[in-house]
């Protein structure tokens, strides 16, 4: 069993920072991909940021140049941190962990940036 916490949401003004964290438990397998997606309502859930266990990156341009993902193997843990915050990056962000053909998301986290 696998499972996915997520903390560090919240409200913040736009050009701010956030943090999120996501915890991962369970049986973990060493090869991994770790990310971060979001959703607002209406919309497909999209991706933000992904990590792999040897530490490849992928983020979507929206937000390249303003958030950065990075991850801790020894605690399964990925973190985002969000600068320059936008309006638009209002949504609930949503943790990922990919191993094999297995898919597991954390409950989701709202992030709010006011204008």
């Amino acid at each position: 069993q696998v499972q996915l916490v997520e903390s560090g949401g919240g409200l913040v003004q736009a050009g701010g920072s956030l943090r999120l964290s996501c915890a991962a438990s369970g049986s973990i397998f060493s090869i991994n991909v770790m990310g971060w997606y979001r959703q607002t309502p209406g919309k497909q859930r999209e991706l933000v940021a992904v990590i792999t266990s040897t530490g490849r990156i992928n983020y979507a341009d929206s937000v390249k140049g303003r958030f950065t993902i990075s991850r801790d193997n020894a605690k399964n843990t990925v973190y985002l941190q969000m600068n320059s915050l936008k309006p638009e990056d209002t949504a609930v962000y949503y943790c990922n962990l990919k191993m094999i053909a297995l898919n597991y998301w954390g409950q989701g986290t709202q992030v709010t940036v006011s204008s």
